[in-house]
């Protein structure tokens, strides 16, 4: 019988298969594997440094990786604390892996024990993995055939019995982090227009004037990937303008953009890219704050640049879930 005969879900009492479950799992998860949300699963050292570590609350996606379990994933999850001893070293140091992993006897190709009871397990169990290079960055490149996802690595000094937070590195990654994106812009200013140089750094102006639009910051969203363009400046002075272009996400800011426009003779549109990657800290997610394009010119120039009738700018910004503040 080439199928696996009951589909989920069919009536009649058939009985369904644990692989079809799994590949409800593995679908839900879009094939993905890893934390559920940025805070799950952290590992910490205890507040009192000792021979263990705690790994918080939180829940998992975990493809199975056993022999013929294609598009198959458990879903696990941790209600409260769990803790994990780590033995000391001696006169070497020594890295460690922590991971989440599922230990099935009954999947096809493992040879995990029986637990005690088949009923209840457990199945599921936080493990180090000791003595694995300091460079290592997954179970995959350890274990390959491992159900499990990684958590942390701890890299211990010799000579070490108690673990330190500075010693663990977090290197969890999200199952399906979220995004989201926000275009806004501006086409047009008439009445003479708004220029940029006249206010000098360490000052900054809004540029151009009633570039500002109120964003709302998702309440998950750890960190925001900003995009602005002034689109067809113009140089009308026969002066070299010299000067600076950011944006500003609330109190938020991006580095600087550069422009540097010297000519002589007929009028010169411009166009300058700036923006960057900001961190978006706990108070300010799920608040609404301005979006602003900003500018500032250098006090050893005394050329500007116009924003016109002509001109276009854009503010683009992507908010993004992220489990670590190191991915940036």
């Amino acid at each position: 019988m080439p199928w696996d005969s009951v589909p989920w879900f069919t009536e009649g009492g058939a009985e369904h298969s644990s692989e079809i479950a799994r590949l409800l799992a593995y679908t839900a998860f879009a094939g993905s594997e890893g934390i559920i949300g940025a805070g799950d699963l952290q590992v910490k050292a205890l507040s009192t440094p000792g021979a263990t570590v705690q790994i918080t609350s939180g829940a998992c996606a975990v493809l199975n990786r056993s022999a013929g379990a294609a598009y198959q994933a458990y879903a696990a999850r941790l209600p409260t604390p769990d803790q994990v001893s780590i033995p000391g070293t001696g006169a070497s140091p020594r890295s460690d892996l922590i991971v989440a992993r599922i230990e099935n006897p009954y999947s096809y190709g493992e040879t995990w024990p029986n637990p005690a009871d088949a009923k209840v397990g457990p199945y599921v169990f936080s493990r180090a993995i000791s003595g694995v290079p300091n460079t290592t960055k997954s179970i995959r490149q350890v274990r390959p055939s491992d159900s499990a996802i990684t958590l942390a690595r701890i890299d211990i000094p010799a000579n070490t019995s108690s673990i330190t937070q500075a010693m663990i590195k977090d290197l969890r990654e999200m199952a399906n982090p979220r995004r989201r994106r926000v275009v806004r812009y501006m086409h047009g200013l008439r009445t003479g227009g708004d220029s940029v140089g006249d206010i000098k750094n360490p000052a900054w102006e809004e540029f151009p004037n009633g570039c500002r639009w109120p964003i709302e910051i998702p309440e998950w969203a750890t960190s925001a990937t900003i995009i602005a363009n002034w689109a067809g400046l113009s140089q009308k002075n026969a002066k070299d303008s010299y000067g600076y272009l950011r944006a500003r996400l609330g109190s938020l800011t991006t580095l600087l953009t550069n422009f540097d426009c010297d000519w002589e003779g007929t009028p010169q549109r411009h166009t300058f890219i700036g923006g960057g990657t900001v961190s978006i800290p706990s108070e300010m997610r799920g608040t609404v704050q301005d979006a602003v394009l900003e500018g500032s010119g250098n006090p050893a120039y005394t050329g500007v640049l116009l924003a016109d009738a002509g001109s276009t700018m854009f503010y683009d910004v992507e908010f993004v879930e992220s489990s670590r503040e190191d991915t940036f």
